[in-house]
């Protein structure tokens, strides 16, 4: 009798982490939670294609993300988009850790923020990455988490659930961190205060 070959359940949460923020971690840890996932990787973004280049090192970002995840066990910092340091299309991640061994065993599941889920159908091959990989979706201010049409209409052609996070609105975003400590403002609260401190040990987003 052939021993089943067990599924796992792996969250995958991009981003430009430019830095991470709390809001981040409390989206990976609502994944957790409700959609029984064994982890979440959070990806950071070499060259996002969808905006503008990125000031901040790769290097620093995903340090802030270590950092950020410490004392978190099942998040884990997955540098895959950051090796391969091209353009960051989900898609080529997506079927890089499908093809990666044990990929074929592993249910991965995307999760976003529901401003991202209303431009999903602009993204690279977006069809594609709904055949790949399910999706999870989190309320954010002024969005609500509900797929466009094209979106709906794929989702059930492939009979995929689209899983709504539960979890508070928190109006926070990395941008406008960058803002506050532009201009010499506090965050305390809005990062990890490993994160803050790495920030200003390294005099990041500073004019």
């Amino acid at each position: 009798m052939t021993e089943a070959i067990p599924i796992h359940h792996i969250g995958l949460l991009g981003g430009s982490f430019d830095p991470i923020h709390q809001a981040h971690l409390a989206l990976a840890e609502a994944a957790l939670d409700q959609l029984g996932l064994e982890s979440v990787q959070l990806i950071p973004a070499a060259a996002p294609w969808q905006r503008a280049p990125l000031s901040t090192p790769a290097g620093h970002r995903a340090a802030m993300a270590e950092l950020a995840i410490a004392g978190h066990p099942r998040l884990a910092v997955n540098r895959i988009e950051l090796d391969r340091g091209d353009a960051s299309y989900t898609i080529d991640t997506v079927r890089a850790l499908k093809a990666a061994p044990g990929g074929d065993a592993t249910r991965y599941v995307w999760i976003l923020g529901a401003d991202q889920l209303a431009n999903f159908c602009t993204w690279h091959e977006w069809a594609a990455i709904v055949a790949l990989a399910e999706l999870a979706v989190a309320a954010r201010p002024g969005s609500r988490p509900e797929p466009p049409p094209e979106l709906a209409a794929e989702l059930a052609r492939l009979g995929r659930p689209l899983h709504r996070l539960a979890m508070p609105e928190m109006p926070i975003s990395a941008s406008g961190i960058r803002q506050r400590l532009a201009q010499g403002q506090a965050v305390d609260g809005l990062v990890p205060p490993a994160v803050l401190d790495y920030i200003r040990r390294h005099h990041l987003y500073q004019t």
